[in-house]
C-alpha cells in the first residue's frame, strides 16, 4: 500500500477568526459575572451565571464582618451568604447581628455600630462636673464643688464598656466650719467709788462659707452691756451651720479696780468704809469706843494717786488725853 494521503490542515475562515479575537473577557459587575472580592475572601477562578443574584460587600464602621458562603458557593456576597456582625470595644450594634444575602440582591437588615453612651451624670448639689467627649465610651468627667464645700467620692469618673461610670457618684459636703470674729480684749478701769464697769461691744456676726446660713449662735459669758466686776472674764461665741459644723471665737474682758493700801481700825476704835473699803473713791470713817478719844483724821479718802488723805487716826484714853492736855498748858 502506498503511504496514506496527507489530509489538508483545518483552516478557519478569516471572518470567523476575527470574531473570536474580538470577544472581550468577562468583567465583574453587580448581579452578574465574577464577584469583586473583599480583602478577607479567598479568590476562585469561577465564572458565575449571568442571572445569579448577589449583594454588595458589607462594610461596617467600627465593626468587623465574618461571612460564610452558602454550600457550593464560591463568593461571600452570593445569594444565601450569612454574615455575622460584631462591633468593636466601646461600640454597640443597632440592627441584626446576622445578615443574609437575599434574592432581591439586598442584605436582610441594615446595621450600624454606635459608640456606647453612659447615662447622664446626676448633678451634685452645691457642685457640678465637666466632661471631655460628653458621656460616650472612654470619656472622662471631673466633679467640682462650690466654695465652702468639700468633694466626697472620686473626683474623676470614666464611661466604661458596660455603659456604666467608674466609681461611685461624688457629692459635695459642707465640712468647713463657719467663721466668726470676736472683738479684741476689752480692758476697763472702774470709776471712783465703783467696783464694776459697764462693758459693751458689737455682737460678732458669723459667716458660713457654704450656703451662708447659720442655725445657732451661742454666747458663753456675760452679754454685752453687763456690769462686769473686777477680774478677768472669758467671753466665747459659738456658731453652727446647717451641716452642724461649728465655729468658735473667744476674747476677754478685763476690769481693774484701782486701790489704796488696806486700812485698819485703830486700837480701841472702829472703822466704817464705803464701797469695798480700799478702792479709789472709797471713804473710811473712824471712831473710838467709850472712854477713848479719836486723835488724827476722822475720815480718810482713797485718792487718784492711790494714797489715803489725812493722817492715821488713833484712839487715846480720855485720862491720858486730859493729862496730855494739862501738860501742854
Amino acid at each position: 500500500m502506498g503511504s496514506p494521503a496527507l489530509r489538508p490542515a483545518l483552516l478557519l475562515p478569516p471572518l470567523l477568526l476575527l470574531l473570536l479575537l474580538r470577544v472581550p473577557p468577562s468583567r465583574g459587575f453587580p448581579g452578574s459575572g465574577e464577584s469583586p472580592l473583599e480583602d478577607d475572601e479567598v479568590g476562585y477562578s469561577h465564572t458565575r451565571y449571568e442571572d445569579t443574584p448577589w449583594c454588595s460587600p458589607i462594610k461596617v464602621k467600627y465593626g468587623d464582618v465574618y461571612c460564610r458562603a452558602p454550600p457550593g458557593g464560591y463568593y461571600k456576597t452570593a445569594l444565601g451568604t450569612r454574615c455575622d456582625i460584631r462591633c468593636r470595644k466601646g461600640y454597640e450594634l443597632h440592627g441584626s447581628s446576622q445578615l443574609v444575602c437575599q434574592s432581591n440582591k439586598r442584605w436582610s437588615d441594615k446595621v450600624i455600630c454606635k459608640q456606647k453612651r453612659c447615662p447622664t451624670l446626676a448633678m451634685p448639689a452645691n457642685g457640678g462636673f465637666k466632661c471631655v467627649d460628653g458621656a460616650y465610651f472612654n470619656s472622662r468627667c471631673e466633679y467640682y464643688c462650690s466654695p465652702g464645700y468639700t468633694l466626697k467620692g472620686e473626683r474623676t469618673v470614666t464611661c466604661m464598656d458596660n455603659k456604666a461610670w467608674s466609681g461611685q457618684p461624688a457629692s459635695c459636703v459642707d465640712m468647713e466650719p463657719p467663721r466668726i470674729k470676736c472683738p479684741s480684749v476689752k480692758e476697763r478701769i472702774a470709776e471712783p467709788n465703783k467696783l464694776t464697769v459697764r462693758v459693751s461691744w458689737e455682737t460678732p456676726e458669723g459667716r458660713d462659707t457654704a450656703d451662708g446660713i447659720l442655725t445657732d449662735v451661742i454666747l458663753k459669758g456675760l452679754p454685752p452691756g453687763s456690769n462686769f466686776p473686777e477680774g478677768d472674764h472669758k467671753i466665747q461665741y459659738t456658731v453652727y451651720d446647717r451641716a452642724e459644723n461649728k465655729g468658735v471665737c473667744k476674747f476677754r474682758v478685763k476690769v481693774r479696780v484701782r486701790r489704796c493700801g488696806k486700812l485698819n481700825a485703830p486700837e480701841n476704835g472702829y472703822m466704817k468704809c464705803s464701797s469695798d473699803g480700799d478702792n479709789y473713791g472709797a471713804t473710811c470713817e473712824f471712831s473710838c469706843i467709850g472712854g477713848y478719844e479719836l486723835q488724827g483724821s476722822p475720815a480718810r479718802v482713797c485718792q487718784s494717786n492711790l494714797a489715803w488723805s489725812g493722817t492715821e487716826p488713833t484712839c487715846a484714853g480720855m485720862c491720858a488725853a486730859l493729862s496730855l492736855a494739862n501738860s501742854r498748858s
